[in-house]
C-alpha cells in the first residue's frame, strides 16, 4: 500500500538529513541565542545587585533578549524540520546584528569581526542551494546529491 506524500511537508529522512550548511548555520544561530540569554541574565543580575542604572530598561531588555533567543531557536527548529518560515527571522536577525555591531563605537575589533563573520556565514548557510531546497520541501533526487 502506498501513501501519497503531503506536499506541505518534506519527505521523512533519517538522522543527518539536514544539509551541512544549514546545520552549521543553525548551530551558529543557537550559539547566538545562548549569548542573548547570557546578556539577559547579566541584566537581571545587575538589577538584583542594584547596579542597573535604570531598572525598567534593564528588565525590558532582559525580557526582549530572552524572547528573541526563543524566537531564533524556534526558527532554527523550523528550518531543520524543512519549514521555510524560519528563514525570515533568522536572516533579519543577522542583518540587524551586523548593522548594530558595525555602528557601536568602542567595541573591540575582534568582536566586530566575529559578529559580522558569523552573520555572513549564517546567511550563506541558510541560502545555500541544498539548504533552500531542504527548507522548501523541494529536494533533488538522492542520486543527484
Amino acid at each position: 500500500m502506498t501513501h501519497e506524500a503531503d506536499p506541505q511537508r518534506p519527505p521523512a529522512q533519517g538522522p543527518g538529513a539536514v544539509p551541512a550548511p544549514l546545520r552549521a548555520a543553525g548551530l551558529l544561530v543557537l550559539a547566538e541565542s545562548l549569548v542573548l540569554v547570557g546578556m539577559a541574565v547579566t541584566f537581571v543580575v545587575d538589577v538584583v545587585r542594584g547596579a542597573a542604572p535604570h531598572l525598567p530598561s534593564a528588565l525590558a531588555l532582559a525580557v526582549f533578549f530572552v524572547g528573541f533567543a526563543l524566537m531564533l531557536a524556534g526558527a532554527v527548529r523550523a528550518l531543520w524540520r524543512g519549514q521555510r518560515w524560519g528563514r525570515g527571522p533568522t536572516i533579519t536577525w543577522q542583518v540587524l546584528q551586523a548593522a548594530s555591531v558595525l555602528t557601536f563605537a568602542g567595541l573591540p575589533t575582534a568582536l566586530v569581526v566575529l559578529a559580522v563573520v558569523v552573520a555572513v556565514a549564517v546567511v550563506i548557510g541558510i541560502l545555500w542551494p541544498a539548504s533552500r531546497d531542504y527548507a522548501s520541501g523541494t529536494r533533488a533526487p538522492s542520486a543527484v546529491m
